[in-house]
């Protein structure tokens, strides 16, 4: 099921990812290996359960789902549904298959609608979507027009999603996720045209080492969509909670959008700007029936949901865009 032939043969064909090839296959082994993840058995279980059904359409530019609820019987939508609940939680999304929709934690659609109209035109374009979760936002740079969408996350239940949804969505496309982190691509690869990093950048120790790591990902010229955690203030503020927050413990620097944008003119980046700033509201981030497990509700004080549990501004997220020089 999760099967990398066809992602090894298409770099075989971009020169600047050919060379890859020689580490990517041990790297890919090693992210998916069962001595690393414990429940590896289960997720492939869960996978190899999934009922073989011809959706009998896909669509990826306005939603991500295949197929309708005559594609498949009552025992074959059981049978889905059961696979699809073992790799609870699902957290980005939402999906629909078939007559089933998976609620997820977020309502990653509208964050896709926030960055969508910021997009350089994806037509012929190879893109990169680093920390992607279930690869949600892979699917609807494919239905953009991306040429090619590669996305790397280090957890396997993550691939494992992505590679259920593929099998629906069609094992043919060019959207891949690899079971890595942005330190495992090789270094100054100059490759993508286009590089998200949605989510990322706060849980980073060095910001400026992660922004560096994307812009040695992108040509010349080629566009970074960076969205991230901030807070409301001047060129310079930046608040590194001591403790937690919003109860997550790898949470090192937010800082303002002006200082953002700062950050990424020293890391060489071209025209950095701040295009939509957005705080996350309990609509968008919430507890589900697919993903069971506290939520942002939990994450805030009760009494002041301006405030995180531990007082701290509630979670804002900012889109900023610029240009690898």
């Amino acid at each position: 099921m999760i099967d990398y032939r066809r992602l090894y043969a298409a770099l075989q064909h971009i020169p600047a990812l050919r060379g890859w090839l020689a580490t990517l296959p041990d790297q890919i082994a090693a992210g998916l290996s069962p001595h690393r993840w414990g429940d590896l058995p289960d997720w492939r279980a869960a996978l190899e359960a999934l009922p073989a059904v011809t959706p009998s359409s896909v669509e990826l530019a306005s939603a991500v789902s295949a197929g309708s609820a005559g594609d498949l019987s009552a025992e074959q939508r059981a049978s889905l549904e059961s696979a699809l609940r073992a790799l609870h939680p699902w957290r980005k999304g939402p999906w629909q298959l078939f007559d089933l929709h998976i609620d997820t934690e977020w309502r990653s659609d509208w964050k896709w609608d926030r960055i969508a109209p910021h997009l350089e035109p994806l037509e012929n374009r190879l893109v990169l979507d680093v920390g992607c979760g279930n690869g949600y936002h892979c699917w609807r740079l494919l239905g953009a027009g991306a040429r090619q969408v590669i996305g790397i996350d280090p957890s396997a239940k993550y691939v494992a999603q992505f590679y259920a949804m593929k099998k629906y969505l069609g094992e043919d496309r060019r959207a891949d996720l690899l079971p890595l982190g942005i330190e495992a691509l090789p270094p100054n690869l100059r490759a993508f045209d286009t590089t998200l990093s949605m989510g990322v950048l706060y849980h980073r120790r060095s910001p400026m080492d992660h922004l560096r790591e994307l812009r040695e990902t992108l040509r010349p010229g080629g566009q970074l969509i960076l969205e991230t955690l901030v807070i409301d203030g001047e060129l310079g503020d930046c608040l590194v909670p001591e403790g937690r927050y919003a109860k997550m413990r790898n949470v090192w620097f937010l800082p303002s959008c002006a200082t953002l944008e700062s950050w990424l003119r020293k890391c060489g980046f071209a025209n950095p700007r701040t295009v939509d700033l957005d705080t996350t509201s309990l609509e968008e981030q919430r507890r589900t029936d697919w993903m069971r497990y506290e939520s942002l509700a939990d994450f805030l004080d009760p009494q002041d949901q301006t405030k995180t549990a531990e007082g701290h501004p509630a979670p804002k997220r900012a889109v900023l865009v610029a240009n690898a020089l």
